[in-house]
Parts: C-alpha cells; structure tokens; sequence
C-alpha cells in the first residue's frame, strides 16, 4: 500500500511538472502524438457526430449561435493544430497568415440566415459533392451564388460534364489544374504523404514490397516515386497512352491490375474513378494485403464487404482486417477513403500553398465586375499561379532573377509575368521551351500544310513530333 502511495504521489508531482512546461510553453511543443490524433478527428461512431449541422443546438464559448459547422468542440483541437503548425520556419507562419486570409474570405461569403434556411454567395468544393448536392436539393439557390470555386480531379470532370450538357447557371473557377495545385498538392504533398499515412497506420517496411500504383496522373507519379524511393517494386496501371508511356520512361512496369493482383503486398489507387478495385480483385489478392485509395471519396475500392461471409476486425483507428472464410485476411485502410487526410497529415507548406489558391479564386470571382465570367469553367488566371509561387519563394531564401528590358521585349514578355502562356504545362506538355512560336500557332499553320499536301493523320502526327527533335 505505502509503495503504490508513493507511486501515486510521484505520478502527480510529474503531472504537475508537465503541466507546468506546457504552461511556460504555450503547448507549442506538444507533438501530435500526445495531443488526440488527427486521424481519429477524422471518424467517430458518436449519434451527434451522424446529427446534420442544422439540427443540433450549438453555442461557441462566447455565446454565439450564428454558424452552422459539424461540432463545435472540435474548436479547441483546431486551436492546439494551429499552435503546432505556427512553430518553425517562415513556412508554417506562412500558412497560419493564409488561414486568416481563408477565414476573412469565409466571412466574406458565409452563410446568413434567411428565413429559416440559408443563403449561400459562393461555393469552395472539393471533390463537387456539395456542388451536386445543392445541384440536386436546391437548385434555386445558384441563383444567389456568385461562383463556384473547385479543387479535385473529380469535381472539376463534374463541372465540365454540367457546362457540356448546358446545365451550369454560374461560372466555376478550375483550381485542381493550376501548376500551384497540380504540382505541390498533387504530386510533392501526395510524395511524403502516401508514405506518412502507411507508416502511421500500418508500420510496414517498404523495401523489396510489390506496390502496384492504379493511375499515372500527378498523384499517382507522387505515390510511385516515393515508392520506388523506398526499394519497392512498383507496378502501374494506366488508361491514357501518355500517362501510360510517362510511366514506361520513368522505369515502371505497365501492367493490367489482373495481371498482378494475385502477388501484389500492396494496392494504392488514384485515379479519381470508381470501382477501380473490385470485389473480384480483393477475392484473388494475396493474405496480408494492404488496399489504400489515394484518389476520390471512397469510390476506387469496392468497400461493399459487410457481408455475412466476411468479418471485419477493426485492428486500430482507420485500420481494419477483413477475414475470408479461409482465413485470408487483407488490411484495408480509412475504410477506402482518402489516405492521406485520414491516416496522416497535410504539411503546412502545402496547405499554405493550396489555401491560397484557393482564397484568390474566391476573391477574383466574388470581385469579378458582371459579365467577366459567364457559366462555363475558368482556370485559375496565370498570374495569380504565378502571385502563389512567389509568396512561398521566400521559405527557401530564393532569389528569383529578374528580366532585363531587353530580354523582355526579345520573348514578348512583361518583366513582371505572366511569364508561361497558358497551355505550358512545365514538363506535361510538348511545349518547346526554346521555340518563340506559340505552339497553337505551330498546330494551325501543320494542319494547313496537312490539308494543302494531302498528307494522312500518320503522316502528320510523324511530321509535327519531329519539329521537336
């Protein structure tokens, strides 16, 4: 008894201690993994987390009811990310400026209260399922909405399939395809991240492991590079042939997924599409497989496996075993959800540099003067891409070189951008970096040649590639 007293005090004179350092240091070194993970953010089994916003009583700590969120008391976890992430470099101060300007941009648009419901200015999606869902429940409301701002592959086709069909009635800005997006989010954040969430959910050694990676746009390269980086072997398979040969060049091996499924140790999906892996592919794999989608929502993998034949063992959070009658067990994560925003996080530097993207799309279509946009899909101008990369320049100390007048009237440029026209991809495109002949140009003046010489398709598709040898 006197030994478990004593236990006892000296666990509350080292509590009191930590408290104390918390104290004198703002919490700011408290890491994630003392405070709630931010995984379990992600998922609770709770009633009142399954209750919609506009049925559940909520008051802020001052009092305030005017705001329609999912649950309140994920305001303080909020609070304690935000004090992870001002602590550093100029990087994470960076993003926390870019947080306040989102928040003054949501207070700009937020939702008012109109009899009973609410009135919405503007939308900022991801994925376009709030866009379809208002599209569906309450299409009057796009009367009121001044523009839709879009993040994903899979919302953006969905605008396009509605400005196709001639039911956009408001101008949508195209986010996912700006360089500043496509290039930090997509292919450096999803790099480091596929490897965190794996590593957070699962420990497993990478080295010598079959990966086979579905889809070869920004993520999927990511996900294969990293990867590969790490001593797996990686598989690739690829519907489009530029994708599929950028894949062959970059030393994958392009395969269909049946090809491979029955030796694979793990299947990462990004393509954005759904049923991507199958039932009939997750009967054939392997025991101890690992599935993860790092794509869309959880359409790629066919998670319809609650079935009475099939149990589910849930091993930790975002992490379950699903057991075939024989035995068979495969480790599927995040229940087929995105990966990496439910077993890992998102660095600060790229969520800086995506925030901003996005609360400048915000800002230029709620600004826009009447008739500038009209209903159809707009990329995200030049020059704000451009505006974004320059803000994060300093992080790394860089220096940019500047343009002499000169040198600026020889290319046609200005000497303050923008400084790429906006078909350059910056390494997907066939742009000739060194050619002063706009490539639409180079493709009109090809198709009248074409036409004049009676050349066939074949003929001038050889012709035009070797312009650029």
């Amino acid at each position: 008894s006197l030994f478990l007293s004593l236990q006892q005090i000296q666990f509350a004179d080292q509590k009191q201690e930590f408290n104390k350092r918390l104290n004198k240091t703002g919490r700011h070194s408290l890491s994630r993994s003392l405070s709630h993970s931010s995984t379990d953010s992600y998922s609770s089994d709770s009633s009142e987390d399954e209750m919609s916003p506009r049925d559940r009583q909520q008051r802020s700590s001052k009092g305030h009811q005017d705001f329609c969120i999912k649950n309140i008391k994920q305001a303080d976890f909020g609070r304690r990310e935000i004090e992870i992430a001002e602590q550093g470099d100029r990087e994470r101060r960076m993003c926390v400026c870019v947080c306040v300007c989102v928040c003054v941009c949501t207070a700009m648009i937020r939702m008012d209260t109109v009899m009973g419901g609410y009135c919405l200015s503007q939308i900022l999606d991801d994925g376009g399922d709030l866009t379809h869902w208002i599209f569906k429940k309450y299409p009057n409301m796009f009367k009121m909405i001044k523009g839709i701002v879009e993040e994903s592959v899979t919302g953006v086709h969905r605008l396009y399939q509605l400005s196709k069909a001639g039911r956009l009635c408001i101008p949508a800005m195209n986010v996912n395809d700006s360089i500043t997006k496509q290039k930090f989010d997509n292919l450096y954040c999803c790099r480091e991240s596929i490897l965190d969430g794996l590593k957070r959910s699962t420990d497993v050694m990478f080295g010598g492991k079959q990966v086979v990676v579905c889809g070869y746009g920004e993520v999927g390269k990511g996900c294969s590079a990293a990867m590969k980086a790490m001593g797996s072997i990686v598989y690739v398979t690829e519907v489009d042939p530029i994708c599929a040969l950028q894949a062959c060049m970059d030393g994958f091996r392009l395969v269909k997924l049946n090809e491979v499924i029955r030796q694979v140790d793990l299947v990462i999906t990004c393509t954005g599409n759904k049923n991507v892996v199958a039932r009939e592919y997750l009967d054939r794999m392997k025991n101890g497989c690992i599935v993860c989608n790092m794509g869309h929502s959880n359409t790629e993998i066919d998670v319809s496996l609650r079935t009475p034949e099939l149990t589910w063992e849930k091993v930790r959070s975002q992490v379950d075993h699903v057991i075939w009658p024989d035995g068979k067990r495969i480790i599927l994560l995040a229940e087929g959800r995105l990966l990496n925003l439910s077993c890992s996080t998102v660095p600060t530097f790229v969520l800086s540099i995506t925030a901003t993207t996005q609360a400048l799309a915000l800002i230029e279509l709620y600004n826009a003067p009447e008739g500038r946009y009209k209903q159809d899909v707009y990329l995200l101008p030049k020059k704000m891409d451009e505006f974004v990369a320059s803000l994060h320049l300093p992080t790394f100390d860089a220096h940019l070189t500047e343009l002499t007048d000169e040198q600026g009237k020889y290319l046609g440029l200005s000497k303050t951008g923008p400084f790429k026209p906006n078909y350059y991809r910056w390494g997907n495109s066939l742009t000739h970096t060194h050619s002063h002949l706009h490539l639409h140009t180079l493709t009109h003046i090809i198709d009248i040649y074409t036409l004049k010489s009676g050349m066939n398709i074949n003929s001038k598709v050889i012709w035009f590639y070797s312009m650029f040898l």
